[in-house]
């Protein structure tokens, strides 16, 4: 029994290390140690926060081994050093400051289950603050998977892709670098696409890559394309959304074009695997109707639109799950 309650106490008490180092990330500690040795009241100077406050909190982020303590004084750990501090190659900030907006969000749960759907508010926060930060998290998390989806997609004959709620263009990019033919079209809403831009300037890929604008749950999505992706865009929307997004998406493409969907595919008992479990939460909380589907309702989805030839790849280590099909 005491074991039992061990293990349980623990998972209640998992938020706990959550929150040390986003408020860590969020005051600045990691970034403003950089490379050198200071006592935490030369930190909280630094960050305008209280001595003794930001000394338990630096003691605190010494015991999840981000940082490290030698005769009163603090410095970055190595994990600290190549992932928390801006300008490193490792730096996940963006993904971090993602992360703290969905502890805003997952506060909710409880009252979102009762509702059965989001009902967390946005209270004094303009879009754009919001934008950024979220375009930023999805990039670090595309260009890190996008190595490993493109090289499992044919590009045989592809030359015109339509890249429906690229964001970032993460995937955009790896495709053109896998193929000098292909040129992409991103499509997105309009205060996204000044950021694709942004990224695909800094990639070297403004030439081969545009964007264009519009709504992907009601507007057409153009035509004439060879393969249309589909990145994690269908969690967003209800089954019948889905449905008539995907009959759309066939329209957008020639006889013999390929439409290919990533998403976090749970089994048809709902129950795994974990994280695709967990990101039906992150959408119910987050969206007016959102979740994760199963194979069996993505393929149908494909079948009604009249896609044949429907597989299902997996994506090893990256927790998503490729679904394909032929426009005949």
């Amino acid at each position: 029994m005491a074991e039992c309650a061990d293990k349980i106490l623990e998972i209640a008490r998992g938020f706990q290390a959550s929150r040390i180092l986003l408020s860590g990330f969020e005051l600045g500690i990691f970034q403003t140690l950089g490379d050198e040795k200071l006592t935490s009241a030369e930190v909280a100077s630094r960050i305008n926060a209280d001595p003794r406050a930001t000394d338990r909190l630096m003691n605190a982020l010494v015991v999840l081994g981000l940082l490290e303590k030698e005769q009163e004084r603090f410095s970055n750990s190595a994990d600290a050093c190549g992932c928390l501090v801006p300008g490193k190659p490792g730096y996940v900030g963006g993904a971090l400051g993602h992360t703290i907006n969905l502890w805003d969000t997952w506060s909710t749960l409880t009252e979102s289950v009762k509702q059965g759907t989001s009902v967390f508010e946005r209270k004094g926060e303009a879009r754009a603050d919001f934008v950024r930060p979220f375009i930023a998290a999805m990039h670090f998390n595309a260009s890190r998977s996008a190595k490993v989806v493109i090289p499992q997609i044919d590009l045989t004959g592809v030359k015109r892709i339509i890249d429906v709620g690229g964001g970032s263009g993460a995937y955009s990019i790896e495709f053109c670098r896998a193929n000098s033919e292909i040129q992409s079209v991103i499509f997105d809403v309009p205060d996204v696409v000044p950021l694709t831009q942004e990224y695909a300037a800094e990639a070297g890929m403004s030439e081969r890559i545009s964007t264009t604008t519009g709504d992907f749950t009601k507007d057409e999505l153009g035509c004439d394309f060879d393969l249309a992706f589909l990145s994690h865009v269908l969690h967003s929307n209800p089954p019948d959304e889905n449905a008539d997004f995907i009959k759309r998406t066939w329209r957008a493409l020639k006889p013999g074009g390929k439409i290919v969907v990533q998403e976090f595919v749970v089994d048809d008992s709902r129950t795994s695997p974990a994280g695709p479990v967990f990101f039906a939460l992150n959408m119910l909380v987050g969206t007016t109707a959102g979740d994760a589907y199963t194979e069996g309702e993505i393929g149908k989805w494909f079948t009604d639109a009249g896609f044949t030839g429907i597989r299902r790849i997996d994506l090893q280590g990256t927790g998503s799950t490729l679904m394909t099909g032929i426009k005949e």
